[in-house]
């Protein structure tokens, strides 16, 4: 099971860690202080291992180059509506003034009704060079009017935005403070291990720089919140304001951002995520230089392939990613791409799973021609595609989440079919031009059922051929069941999304 459905299942909230101190009237200044003091620059130029009972040397050399970001951003709620702004595709904690309150420290008051709604919104981040670049995430800046960076000995400086990608959460800014500051340095995030020791460094709920310590969980985690999600997970404790500080290994490195929790009751419970490092360096350099990235665009949605689908598509293994849409007009439309191919190489690239592809795409400019290989009828199909350009009103490469996968089926097993009438377009909302039968009744003791067939599915094709009535899937589902292979393959459809599912004949 994923972890988006883990977190889905327990129908807990994933928040990032920025956090919203305090609404704001209209014209008043920003105000932040801190209490730590630390004067020099103090570069890691190397190695700083940690003594065998204490992390302090580690402390000392970085959290003089950990910084407090404080924006200030338009309330994008009423006056009595406490929620928080989303950010990235992760929801927001609508408890969180709540969760301050009942810890001792006291909610912000609301500004007086018709008053113009400011906010200061809170993050960390980590100075990488001496003459003031700093990284943070993007939803520590994300629609902010100024920023302020407040320094580890206190001095707070105004900051420009040297740029920011939405889709990796990743922003740089710049300060002048007139002298040499101190820096952190990248590490190595590929050289980490799941138990290896990690310190996150930032400012939780705006109390001062603090520093937690725990371990490398688990890596590579998709919390389907974009094309480059794999992100370490932490038990460090991180909390609001952690977002955009440095995750830190034994040599004083930075291996992670700080990025996001997985909490049921707005606080830490030991199930952090953090960027890694090596995939924000190349970010934070492209930030640097262009100050945005352009990321390439398909426009396709994509799912995994399982052991079913992979036996009805004559694949040899369940390797790749299958195309469940193409949308009009696209790059992948113009290069030939059909729904029901699977992409297997892309770029020069071997492609076994949806996030690779989707990667790998993101990863490259618009304009680029590229080779792109699709199994397609049972045999390779070569083809080209000329990468398009991110635009966020066309999906650039979207992942079906098929861990509880969309699975239809016909009459033998277990389900009714019927026709697209006007009564039952108007009902599940169909387009006219949408054609195919709907599922009007499910036998929970046969294949549909247990394959997670739902009542309103509406079935498009059958074996990757069209069909139009329920008279027309029933037949073609039949002749399907004379092949010799254990599945068959349907196209379905529910609300905006298509996918493809290869549902058993039968039980084993």
């Amino acid at each position: 099971m994923s972890t988006f459905n883990i977190l889905r299942r327990h129908r807990a909230v994933l928040l990032f860690s920025a956090i919203l101190v305090a609404p704001l009237a209209a014209g008043v200044a920003l105000n932040a202080s801190l209490a730590d003091t630390q004067t020099g620059p103090s570069p890691v130029g190397s190695a700083i291992p940690a003594s065998a009972t204490s992390y302090a040397p580690i402390v000392a050399a970085d959290k003089p180059a950990v910084v407090t970001i404080t924006s200030i951003v338009k309330a994008a709620s009423a006056p009595d509506d406490q929620s928080q702004p989303s950010n990235s595709g992760l929801s927001s904690d609508e408890r969180l003034p709540q969760f301050f309150g009942n810890r001792g420290i006291p909610a912000p008051k609301a500004p007086p009704q018709g008053a113009t709604q400011l906010a200061e919104a809170l993050g960390s981040g980590f100075i990488i060079s001496s003459d003031g670049t700093i990284v943070t995430n993007n939803h520590v800046i994300d629609g902010a009017s100024a920023i302020t960076v407040t320094l580890d000995d206190g001095t707070e400086l105004p900051a420009t935005l040297v740029g920011r990608d939405a889709k990796s959460d990743l922003a740089v800014l710049k300060v002048k403070a007139g002298k040499l500051l101190p820096t952190v340095a990248w590490g190595n995030s590929d050289g980490l291990r799941a138990g290896d020791p990690i310190l996150a460094i930032g400012n939780p709920f705006g109390i001062g720089t603090t520093v937690t310590a725990g371990i490398v969980s688990a890596r590579g985690r998709d919390l389907n919140s974009g094309p480059y999600d794999d992100f370490l997970q932490i038990d460090a404790p991180i909390n609001h304001g952690n977002s955009g500080g440095p995750l830190v290994d034994t040599s004083g490195a930075v291996v992670g951002i700080n990025t996001a929790i997985y909490s049921p009751n707005g606080g830490s419970v030991g199930v952090g995520f953090a960027i890694p490092s090596n995939e924000a360096k190349q970010i934070v350099a492209k930030l640097v230089k262009n100050g945005s990235i352009e990321h390439g665009l398909l426009g396709i949605e994509m799912q995994p392939i399982t052991t079913d689908l992979a036996n009805a598509l004559g694949l040899p293994t369940p390797e790749g990613a299958l195309v469940a849409h193409v949308g009009d007009g696209s790059p992948a439309a113009h290069a030939g791409i059909e729904p029901g191919d699977v992409i297997t190489g892309f770029a020069g690239q071997t492609i076994k799973e949806p996030k690779s592809l989707s990667r790998a795409v993101a990863d490259l400019s618009p304009g680029n021609r590229e080779a792109l290989s699709v199994w397609r009828d049972g045999k390779t199909v070569a083809l080209s595609v000329v990468v398009g350009g991110n635009d966020d009103s066309v999906k650039q490469v979207a992942t079906i989440d098929s861990s509880h996968p969309m699975h239809s089926s016909f009459p033998t097993l277990g389900l009714a079919l019927g026709d697209l009438d006007q009564t039952v377009r108007q009902a599940l909302n169909v387009p006219s031009q949408v054609r195919g039968a709907v599922v009007e009744g499910v036998d929970p003791d046969q294949p549909a059922a247990t394959s997670g067939i739902e009542l309103g599915d509406i079935i498009v094709s059958v074996n990757r051929v069209p069909v139009r009535t329920a008279k027309e899937t029933s037949q073609a589902i039949s002749a399907a069941t004379k092949s010799s292979k254990k599945s068959v393959l349907l196209l379905i459809k529910r609300g905006e999304q298509q996918t493809f599912i290869a549902v058993p004949y039968g039980h084993a």
